[in-house]
């Protein structure tokens, strides 16, 4: 079980960038997203709506205590900021875990969640985007499996092809 924790959700400043995580962990073979930091019942709908069309088992909730979730996590944490242990150096002892909560931040990340992960990991260890170090996070994770993966049960399929867009819809059949 490989879940993400999106730290300090703000409505005006991070909307965007909080749907792209979610969407890159749901792409990228994470089973579920926890938000914390502002309630947003508005991401929360549209990536579930997301997840609803295109398939698989990905869930989205939300949390307002991050504390209560990292506590309670049963398996270990895996903090991405630019100031832990280089991912390639740490990416195999991560691998042997069956449970990994990683966790991102959106506004400064507070002390406490440094010392309660059990890996600090960066993704180069200059300013970026979250987005970009889960992605790079989740691929290293998976070994790339993930880039092939199905997802049962969608609605709508990307029909990959060089030029155009295509899709195979169940939708109107549904309907």
């Amino acid at each position: 079980m490989l879940t993400v924790l999106r730290l300090g959700h703000r409505h005006v400043r991070d909307a965007r960038i909080t749907t792209h995580v979610c969407l890159t962990a749901r792409a990228l073979g994470a089973d579920n997203v926890i938000l914390s930091g502002e309630k947003d019942d508005k991401i929360l709908g549209s990536v579930r709506d997301i997840a609803s069309r295109f398939g698989g088992t990905f869930k989205i909730s939300y949390e307002k205590n991050w504390k209560k979730v990292i506590r309670e996590f049963p398996g270990k944490k895996a903090h991405l900021t630019m100031y832990g242990m280089p991912i390639q150096k740490k990416i195999n002892s991560i691998k042997k875990h069956k449970d990994i909560l990683v966790i991102v931040g959106g506004e400064k990340v507070p002390w406490a969640v440094y010392e309660a992960a059990d890996y600090n990991i960066s993704v180069g260890n200059q300013p970026h985007s979250e987005v970009a170090a889960l992605a790079i996070f989740l691929h290293d994770y998976f070994g790339g499996k993930e880039l092939s993966r199905e997802f049962a049960g969608a609605d709508l399929n990307v029909i990959p092809q060089e030029l155009g867009k295509k899709t195979n819809s169940r939708i109107s059949e549904i309907r």
